[in-house]
């Protein structure tokens, strides 16, 4: 169990690490870009919201498989696929959580509003600098936002996960899939355990980002 708990949290942790990058300079674009592609790069970005998970992680098995043209690119290198192994799952974690990092970032980037954007650049300062010294401290709550959003539904993701990586002990077992394995095997005491340390784990992820947008409210007050 330790082991399931253990990747579980390595592949969320890995997941938000990576997003939160990734994630700034979209974010950034769909909250001050003008281009009209910003309303379909939009959608496409919050599609995971809506779309079921199997059917994501269904073509995400078809695309990391190892008759799909991305693969084949790889063969040279001595990678035949990437379903059922842990990357494989970074990678559909990564899509699949992709909005729950863009969206609070880029309401966070919004936020910020013109002004102090304004004001930087009538100093002299240089997009990057506008950018790195008014714009990335002013949406620091949102980096928390995102974060805390990312972590908590890369734990708790599951079609994707089990289409993706079918719930190899080790390999690609996260608590998720330990779940339903259990009640499968009707093993309900042990699933009501790892059920409610979910249910626990989800609570507080929740009541934190309510005191977090109480904080932040207060502060903008």
């Amino acid at each position: 169990m330790a082991q399931i708990a253990w990747l579980t949290i390595k592949l969320a942790g890995i997941t938000t690490i990576l997003l939160l990058v990734l994630a700034t300079p979209l974010a950034w674009w769909l909250a001050r870009g003008r281009s009209a592609w910003k309303a379909p790069i939009g959608a496409l970005v919050a599609l995971p919201i809506v779309l079921p998970p199997s059917v994501l992680g269904f073509y995400l098995l078809i695309a990391l498989g190892p008759q799909s043209p991305l693969m084949t690119l790889l063969h040279p290198f001595g990678v035949r696929t990437l379903a059922f192994t842990f990357t494989g799952l970074v990678i559909g974690s990564l899509v699949y959580s992709l909005p729950f990092a863009v969206q609070p970032l880029r309401n966070a980037f919004i936020g910020v509003g013109e002004e102090p954007l304004e004001a930087a650049a009538t100093l002299g300062a240089s997009p990057w600098a506008v950018f790195g010294r008014v714009a990335l401290p002013l949406a620091l709550p949102g980096y928390a936002v995102a974060a805390i959003l990312t972590f908590a539904h890369t734990v708790g993701e599951f079609g994707v996960v089990m289409m993706l990586g079918g719930g190899i002990p080790g390999r690609t077992q996260v608590l998720s899939v330990e779940i339903y394995q259990l009640v499968e095997a009707l093993e309900w005491s042990k699933a009501h355990l790892l059920s409610g340390a979910m249910l626990a784990f989800a609570f507080v992820v929740m009541l934190s980002l309510l005191l977090l947008e109480r904080r932040t409210t207060r502060r903008r007050a």
